[in-house]
């Protein structure tokens, strides 16, 4: 299992990726996730006219999550707790301007990898159907 759990740097003035540390430790610190997988995707919305001008190279984040704490909430709740952890980031004047989330409970990335795997050795459609290989 892939953990990026890493706390932030000591300072982050000093960081190539401030916006991004400053996500990792607060994403961190509130929910203690067991994943956690920060991707910077700004390079692929600089050209957008919502843009112009924006010197940020932090401004689109795509973040999995993994943790306990989204046990028995459905996606738009567990998607609010996050809005609500990263709120001063994605008010913040050129802060975080697009946040794509995947969240998941500990269980839920288990059946995820399990089903990726049966789906790499070819026993599994992606719909979870059974599929047989062709022959010839």
């Amino acid at each position: 299992m892939a953990s990026s759990t890493s706390s932030a740097p000591a300072s982050s003035s000093s960081s190539q990726t401030p916006m991004e540390d400053i996500m990792r430790s607060k994403l961190t610190q509130t929910f203690t996730p067991t994943t956690l997988a920060i991707h910077n995707d700004s390079h692929l919305h600089s050209h957008h006219t919502a843009m112009a001008g924006v010197t940020s190279k932090e401004t689109h984040f795509r973040v999995v999550i993994t943790s306990e704490m989204f046990k028995g909430k459905m996606q738009a709740a567990r998607h609010r707790m996050v809005y609500k952890c990263l709120a001063d980031e994605l008010a913040m004047e050129g802060g975080v301007h697009a946040l794509q989330l995947r969240t998941k409970t500990g269980e839920e990335e288990e059946r995820d990898r399990v089903r990726e795997e049966k789906e790499r050795e070819g026993g599994v459609a992606a719909e979870g159907v059974s599929v047989e290989k062709a022959q010839g």
